[in-house]
């Protein structure tokens, strides 16, 4: 498969949002309020629609849940546990940490869906539905719990403030009560989400400052070699450990070498954290996502 061609579209955004804020009228001062926009009502939105879309069979996708959450579990595990890495850990800014963390375990949904769809047909789609809806929940309070711990604010508070875990939640419990978003509602929400994806890249593109990268190289390795090589390993041994049939294991192993989520970028800069260093990390990762998706389906083989 061409994942070049499949991780374009997002590449070309970022890149569009970087040349627009540095070139143009478009400056500072307009990405700004896209940021609040994207943080406060699209992105919560797009989480909420794509939890809900697909209703989530814990029955008979016990296993895959299992192993998707243990994969999880485990990315943040290792991002959390960077600080205190004996050498390394003195070399790392602890406050670049906490909005860096979430790079390592976050993903992007859209393109998991993408992806599932032509590597596992409509059953993959359906796999990767229940696997969003159940990780989503997990990896936004990972996202979220070192920020709020760093900057000594209520870790409960700041759930509830954080309209990414808000969004979050009222998916999984419309997805769990079996509700439904009513049909005349449906298209604009869908819009509202599918524009989400657009402009939290652009404005990730006009955060960045490549500068920020080359003072965190370490942290930048350490992060971005959690995301693309690690967890595709975790993954390959949770496969066998799970005894995934070959549909549920090519899912996992896809979800495990996404690029990361769009919104680490947003989530970070409105939290206060280095948001542009984030946004650089955003776009090394989507960039890399080729060659980690080339390896772990090559794990398969």
């Amino acid at each position: 498969m061409d994942f070049a061609r499949l991780l374009f579209p997002d590449f070309s955004l970022i890149v569009c949002g970087y040349l627009l804020c540095r070139y143009t009228a478009l400056n500072r001062s307009v990405w700004d309020g896209v940021e609040s926009l994207v943080y406060y009502f699209l992105f919560p939105i797009l989480l909420f629609l794509s939890i809900v879309r697909s209703p989530l069979d814990l029955g008979e996708t016990s296993s895959l849940i299992g192993a998707g959450l243990l994969m999880g579990l485990a990315g943040i595990g290792l991002a959390y546990a960077i600080p205190h890495l004996p050498v390394i850990g003195r070399r790392i800014d602890p406050r670049d940490h906490a909005g860096a963390a979430q790079v390592a375990f976050r993903f992007n949904s859209f393109m998991a869906l993408t992806l599932a769809e032509r590597v596992a047909g409509p059953q993959g789609l359906q796999l990767i539905a229940v696997l969003i809806g159940v990780c989503v929940p997990l990896f936004n309070i990972g996202a979220v719990w070192p920020m709020a711990r760093h900057a000594q604010t209520g870790f409960l508070a700041a759930l509830a403030r954080n309209p990414l875990i808000v969004g979050t939640g009222a998916g999984l419990a419309f997805n769990l009560l079996d509700l439904s978003i009513p049909g005349w509602l449906e298209p604009t929400a869908n819009r509202i989400g599918g524009s989400s994806l657009a402009l939290g890249l652009m404005a990730a593109g006009a955060g960045m400052q490549f500068g920020s990268l080359a003072r965190q190289r370490l942290l930048t390795v350490c992060v971005l070699a959690i995301r693309h090589a690690l967890l595709p390993l975790v993954a390959w041994v949770l496969v066998r450990l799970f005894h995934l049939d070959p549909t549920q294991a090519v899912v996992l192993l896809a979800f495990s070498a996404l690029p990361t989520a769009s919104s680490c970028y947003v989530l970070a800069s409105r939290m206060g954290y280095n948001g542009a260093y984030v946004a650089g990390l955003v776009t090394l990762s989507t960039v890399l996502g080729v060659f980690s998706l080339t390896f772990a389906l090559g794990l398969l083989r």
